[in-house]
Parts: C-alpha cells; sequence; structure tokens
C-alpha cells in the first residue's frame, strides 16, 4: 500500500469561478446546469467540456457534487477538473471534499459563502499512490450507487402507490358502476359517510388528541424508557417511531386526562404536520399522544378495518380535505377534533376493504425494507468514508459485496 500525505487543499487542487448563466440567456438542452445546491436547469452548450466537481460558492457553500459529462457551473460555485488537480484522481477528489467538508469554513453573515484562500489553507490527507486512490473511490461508489438505486426504489414504488390510491377510491376493485357524490365518483355500492356518521353507529370511538395547555408534558417530565410520547414527527413511513421518540414514566403518563392510545388505533397528525398516519403497534400498557396527533379507534371490526382506515387517510380522497380544511402550508396549519368529525369517509364493504388494505399495505413493506435498506447502506457510507479517508482502513483489508 501506497504511503499518505499531507497537504494543503490548495496544493491538490485549483478551484474555478464558474460562469453567469441567467436563466433568460439559457437554451433548454442536455447538458446540466448547476448551482451550489445542485443541477437547477439545462444548457445546449457546455461550460466546461470536461467531467468535474462542482463545489458551492454561495448558498449551499461547500456542497459538493459530481458531474460525469461536460456540464455548466453557474457563478454561486467553484468547479474543478482533471486539470486542476493532475495528480489526484477526480473520483477520490469528490469523496475527498465531502470527508474534509467545506461547509464548516462558510461564512454565517447574510448569504452563506466560502472563500476560496480559506478552502485553500485546509488540510487534508491523501495517499500518494493513483491506484490506491482509485481503489478507495470505488468501494465509496458502490455504497453510493447501493444508496441511490435504494432512493429510486423509494420514489417509484411512492408514485406507484399514490397512483394506485387514486384508481382504487374511486373505481374499486369489483368493476362496479360508480356514482357521483361530493368527494366525487366512487364505486355505487360504497357508502360516503362523515367522522361523525361512523361515531354515531359506534363503529369507531370519539376520536382523542393529547393534553392541551398546562397538563401538557414538560422537557423535565421526559425519561429514557417508559411510556412512549408520540408527537406529529414521531409518525413514519406508516410506523410509530418508538426508538426515537421521548417517553413519561408511567405515574406521570397515568396522571394525564386524555390522549391514552391503544394497540390497533389508527394515528393521524392535525397541527403543524398535517396528514401523517401510521397505527399504534403492540406496546405494553398504552402510548401517550401529543396535541399533534389525534387517536381514531374502531369498535366494530365487522364495519371497518382500522388497516383500511389508515390507508384510506393516506389517500388523496382523505388527504385533500384534511390538509384544505386544515390550512396546510401555513406555520399553523391545524385541523381540530371538531372539523374532523365533518371529514368525509369513505366504506366499502368489509371483504373489499381488507383487499385494498393488502394490496396497498404490500406497496408499504416495500417502502419499509427500502427505506431501512437505504439507512443502512447511508450509515456504512459513512463509516467507510470516516475509516478510508483517514487511513485507519486500507482497502485491502476491505471485501465489499453489496445485495440490493
Amino acid at each position: 500500500m501506497s504511503e499518505w500525505q499531507t497537504k494543503r487543499l490548495g496544493d491538490v487542487l485549483q478551484l474555478n469561478y464558474g460562469k453567469s448563466l441567467p436563466l433568460k440567456s439559457r437554451v433548454d438542452g442536455a447538458i446540466p446546469v448547476y448551482g451550489s445546491n445542485g443541477i437547477v436547469g439545462s444548457h445546449n452548450y457546455p461550460i466546461v467540456d470536461k467531467p468535474g466537481l462542482v463545489v458551492g460558492r454561495k448558498g449551499s457553500a461547500g456542497e459538493v457534487h459530481f458531474s460525469r459529462r461536460p456540464f455548466c457551473p453557474i457563478d454561486t460555485t467553484f468547479y474543478v477538473t482533471e486539470d486542476d488537480a493532475p495528480d489526484t484522481d477526480l473520483e477520490f477528489l469528490f469523496y475527498l471534499l465531502r470527508h474534509v467538508d467545506l461547509r464548516r469554513i462558510t461564512g454565517d453573515v447574510g448569504v452563506p459563502g466560502l472563500n476560496r484562500e480559506m478552502a485553500y489553507m485546509e488540510p487534508v490527507r491523501l495517499p500518494a499512490a493513483l491506484p490506491e486512490q482509485k481503489k478507495i473511490a470505488h468501494i465509496l461508489s458502490t455504497v453510493q450507487r447501493a444508496i441511490e438505486a435504494q432512493e429510486r426504489i423509494i420514489q417509484t414504488t411512492t408514485d406507484l402507490k399514490k397512483a394506485l390510491m387514486h384508481k382504487l377510491f374511486t373505481e374499486g376493485l369489483r368493476n362496479e358502476p360508480q356514482k357521483q357524490t361530493e368527494i366525487g365518483p366512487v364505486p355505487e355500492s360504497w357508502e360516503v359517510v362523515t367522522v361523525q356518521d361512523l361515531v354515531d353507529r359506534d363503529i369507531i370511538d370519539k376520536p382523542i388528541d393529547g393534553n392541551h395547555g398546562e397538563i401538557h408534558p414538560k422537557v423535565a417530565d421526559f425519561v429514557s424508557e417508559g411510556i412512549p410520547f408520540i408527537m406529529a414527527s414521531d409518525l413514519k413511513g406508516g410506523l410509530v417511531d418508538l426508538k426515537t421518540c421521548n417517553f413519561l414514566t408511567k405515574e406521570r403518563a397515568d396522571s394525564l386526562r386524555k390522549g391514552f392510545s391503544l394497540p390497533g388505533d389508527v394515528l393521524i397528525s392535525h397541527k403543524a404536520t398535517i396528514g401523517e398516519t401510521a397505527i399504534v403497534p403492540a406496546v405494553e400498557h398504552y402510548i401517550m399522544l401529543t396535541p399533534q396527533v389525534t387517536y381514531y379507534r374502531v369498535l366494530d371490526r365487522d364495519a371497518l378495518s382500522n388497516r383500511y382506515l389508515r390507508c384510506y387517510f393516506d389517500s388523496p380522497t382523505f388527504q385533500k380535505p384534511l390538509k384544505n380544511v386544515a390550512g396546510d402550508g401555513s406555520t399553523r396549519a391545524y385541523i381540530g377534533i371538531t372539523k374532523q368529525r365533518g371529514l368525509p369517509v369513505l366504506v366499502p364493504k368489509i371483504d373489499e376493504q381488507r383487499e385494498l388494505a393488502d394490496i396497498l399495505g404490500c406497496l408499504d413493506e416495500k417502502i419499509r425494507q427500502a427505506i431501512a435498506k437505504e439507512k443502512a447502506f447511508s450509515d456504512l457510507f459513512r463509516t467507510l468514508l470516516h475509516e478510508l479517508m483517514t487511513a485507519k482502513t486500507r482497502v485491502a483489508n476491505i471485501n465489499l459485496a453489496i445485495a440490493t
């Protein structure tokens, strides 16, 4: 293995200033236009006629991007090509700059900016031999491609689910005629009711959220384990995140007035973050809700499936009126329990509910698996980036096999 050397960044590369290319001067084409935060458009002719790195100079200062083809870096960026780093593999340099993290030295007054001379003074360590640089870059690129593959699966499956939900909640599964309703066309046999109708018919319990005002738990009440205290941000990907949420002692939780949510309850966020959903998993006692989250408890499982209800809550048919009433997009977006009771609910026959939940549940599971893999690969990437760029682990000691 080659020896490692310590240099100033300015002895490794030259940062060139990007060029002005205002929107009105661009001609739509195949050449990517890069700003400090990545691709911001396209043009028909490159400013740089070979692959290169783009480093944010203003705005997202210190961010690093890799264009593997000719490109246009605009005047909020620096750029680097192989000609500007003659003794360094360009892909290795991409990962070296990510490891160095030039965001640390950007100014914090007004628009963040990266000073070229300050960047040049940064110390960096790198192997002297190009073959070792290329091996490091290959390992990191392999993991990066695995991350990107999972991101594509997440995006395509999410898009498929959205399209499928629109179809399922307007056409159903039985090829039956449609009827026009206040929320649009739906299968003829489906009921259109309100949340309050379901309460009146004892199909669901009264929706309840967490404790408001003075009895709301404070930060000083939080402990390392106990009763999960669930905020809107703890509803992730259709699940309740019980690993990173806050906890209360059972004594403190028992002292509260409401918000006691049981396994099987359907949760929906209704304040600030609107419309995130989940089903409460098996827990020892219960979970406690904040005022940001409402639980819906199904009482008659022969009339309504809780899994179907969560899928319906995810659908555009429900999300659109929910967010319209809540004023989604506002910093004060909120829909209280009273207004939630007036929201529409589509209710097919129970067997069709269960089939719909099974279909959409398969897509949810595929998304969850991809998210878990993406996180695992991202964690691996961060570890390898540190280990390889500090020479704590040498490439000869790595046998990397990635299964996506």
